[in-house]
C-alpha cells in the first residue's frame, strides 16, 4: 500500500454518503491501514490531523443542486493548508434503475469546485470517484422500492471496493471528470441553486399536527436549521434539504409541502412578477431595463431577493396558521408526503 493512514470526513443526510465513507475505511482496514472516520455535522471549528505524506485525505458528501451542500464547501474552505498530501473526492448523487438498467445522477460542481478548492489548499487530488446510490430527494419523488435500493448498494459497494483499492495502491482514478462538458453546462443552474434554489426548498418543511415534539429533527439536524418556534419546528433559510428529520420522523409529522410550492411559485410568476413590471412601467424604469445587460441582471437579482422575501413571508404566515387544525388538514392533503405511497428513504444497514 501507498499509505499507512486513510482519515475520511463525511456529510450525510439520510445515510449514503456515511455508508461509501465507512465501505472505504473497511477496505482501508482491510489492508492494515490506519483509518479515521469523521462526521462533519454541526462542525464549528477543524481540529489540524496529523499529516504525513503517507496520509491518504478523503472528502465524502451527497450532491444537493448539482454542487457539494454549502456544509461541505465551508468545511473544505476552513480545511488547513499544506503541501504534497494526497486527497480524494467521492460524491453520491441520485442514482436510479430502470429495469435492469442502472441510471447514474449528475455531478455538476460537485467534484470540480472542491477539487479546486483543495488543489490551492496544496493538496494532491488522487482521486474523484462519483457514486449513484439511490435518489432520496423525497420533495421530487418517494423512496424507490426496497428492491431496487438494495440493488444500487449491491452495486455501490464493488464500485467503492475496487476504486478504494486502486487507490490506496497508488493508482490514480479520476473517473469524475468523464461527465465534464455536462457538469460545466449545467454550471448556471448550479449557481441559481445556490443563490436561490436551496433557500426556497428550506421553506417547503413543515410539522404537522401530527408532530408530539420529541425534538429529534432538531437535535439531528446537521446545520442546526430547525428550531421550535411556539412549539413547533421551523425551518430556517439554513436549511440544506438533505431529507434527515423527513427520514428520522417517527411520527411522519414532517411533510414535504408540494402543494405549498407550487402555490409560491405560481403567485410569483403569475401575480407577483407582473405587478412589478407594471410598476416598472408607470415609472417609465421598465425599457431602461431592457436596454442593458447590467441592468437586466441587477433586476433578475432584485427578483431573485423579493420572490425569497416572499417565500419567507408566507412561511412564516404558514408557521403561524398551523395551530389550526383546518390549516393543518390542508397542508397535510395537498402534500404528497402525506400519504403511504410517497415512503420514506432508509439505506439498507452495512
Amino acid at each position: 500500500m501507498k499509505y499507512d493512514k486513510v482519515i475520511i470526513y463525511y456529510f450525510s443526510g439520510t445515510g449514503n454518503a456515511k455508508n461509501a465513507a465507512k465501505w472505504i475505511q473497511k477496505t482501508a482496514e482491510e489492508n492494515g491501514l490506519e483509518t479515521q472516520l469523521i462526521n462533519i455535522d454541526r462542525f464549528e471549528s477543524i481540529q489540524p490531523p496529523a499529516l504525513t505524506e503517507k496520509t491518504l485525505i478523503g472528502f465524502c458528501s451527497p450532491t444537493h443542486g448539482f454542487n457539494l451542500p454549502p456544509l461541505a464547501l465551508k468545511f473544505i474552505q476552513k480545511f488547513p493548508k499544506t503541501k504534497k498530501i494526497d486527497a480524494f473526492i467521492l460524491n453520491t448523487r441520485g442514482g436510479l434503475k430502470l429495469f435492469k438498467l442502472f441510471l447514474p445522477g449528475i455531478s455538476g460542481m460537485a467534484q470540480l469546485l472542491p477539487a479546486i478548492m483543495l488543489c490551492l489548499k496544496g493538496y494532491r487530488i488522487v482521486a474523484m470517484q462519483p457514486l449513484d446510490l439511490p435518489s432520496n430527494w423525497l420533495i421530487l419523488h418517494p423512496s424507490l422500492n426496497k428492491k431496487t435500493v438494495d440493488a444500487i448498494y449491491n452495486r455501490c459497494r464493488g464500485i467503492v471496493k475496487n476504486f478504494t483499492q486502486k487507490m490506496l495502491s497508488g493508482k490514480k482514478n479520476y473517473n469524475a471528470l468523464f461527465t465534464l462538458p455536462l457538469d460545466i453546462i449545467l454550471l448556471p443552474i448550479t449557481v441559481l441553486y445556490y443563490i436561490i434554489g436551496r433557500f426556497f426548498l428550506a421553506k417547503t418543511l413543515i410539522a404537522t399536527d401530527a408532530c408530539d415534539t420529541c425534538m429529534k429533527c432538531i437535535l439531528q439536524c446537521p446545520v442546526k436549521a430547525i428550531s421550535l418556534v411556539n412549539g413547533r419546528p421551523y425551518w430556517s433559510f439554513k436549511c440544506e434539504s438533505c431529507m434527515r428529520c423527513v427520514n428520522a420522523c417517527h411520527t411522519r409529522a414532517i411533510e414535504t409541502m408540494q402543494g405549498f410550492a407550487a402555490y409560491l411559485i405560481f403567485m410569483s410568476l403569475a401575480v407577483i412578477s407582473p405587478l412589478l413590471i407594471l410598476l416598472l412601467k408607470n415609472l417609465d424604469f421598465y425599457e431602461q431595463i431592457q436596454r442593458s445587460w447590467f441592468t437586466q441582471k441587477t433586476w433578475a437579482l432584485v427578483n431573485a431577493f423579493i420572490f425569497l422575501a416572499f417565500v419567507f413571508i408566507n412561511y412564516h404566515i404558514l408557521h403561524y396558521l398551523m395551530r389550526y387544525r383546518f390549516f393543518n388538514k390542508i397542508i397535510a392533503y395537498t402534500s404528497l408526503s402525506k400519504y403511504k405511497f410517497w415512503n420514506r428513504y432508509h439505506p439498507p444497514k452495512n
